[in-house]
């Protein structure tokens, strides 16, 4: 099987259909910029991208992911972080208890209940929604990113 990288697939589709890079751009209702970073191997598009591409270039993503070993190699390494991703006992959930523990501990010391309500909560929302708050500020560092 021949290897091509998706960026150069990208770009030979688009010169095949005698598109340039703003006419692409426009179609798939992103920047010149992305484009370009997509042909130059910089960055992948995402699936919805993908998608849309494939209906512009009249090909389908599995064609694009068959050519491309190191889309393959990304694929498999965010699989394989999602299923790390579904451990219960993450360190949020450490964390977010020691915050309860403390707050208990704080409010015996000084006798304020509302040292334990207000730790508890705290507590409370971060052993849930630590990988949340993770993914978020992962998703804002990589829009920040990309952008630049």
């Amino acid at each position: 099987m021949n290897e091509l990288r998706l960026g150069n697939q990208l770009e030979k589709l688009r010169e095949e259909q005698k598109m340039s890079q703003e006419e692409a751009a426009k179609q798939v209702g992103v920047s010149v910029q992305h484009i370009h970073k997509w042909e130059n191997n910089q960055s992948y598009p995402e699936i919805q991208h993908l998608l849309k591409l494939g209906d512009i270039y009249r090909t389908t993503i599995d064609e694009f992911i068959k050519k491309d070993a190191a889309l393959q190699n990304k694929i498999n390494i965010s699989e394989e972080e999602k299923e790390d991703d579904d451990e219960l006992l993450h360190p949020g959930f450490y964390i977010g208890i020691g915050i309860m523990f403390l707050g208990t501990f704080l409010s015996l010391i000084i006798g304020n209940l509302t040292i334990t309500m207000v730790t508890n909560i705290a507590g409370m929302l971060i052993a849930c929604f630590y990988k949340g708050i993770l993914k978020l500020l992962k998703d804002v560092k990589k829009d920040f990113y990309e952008q630049g």
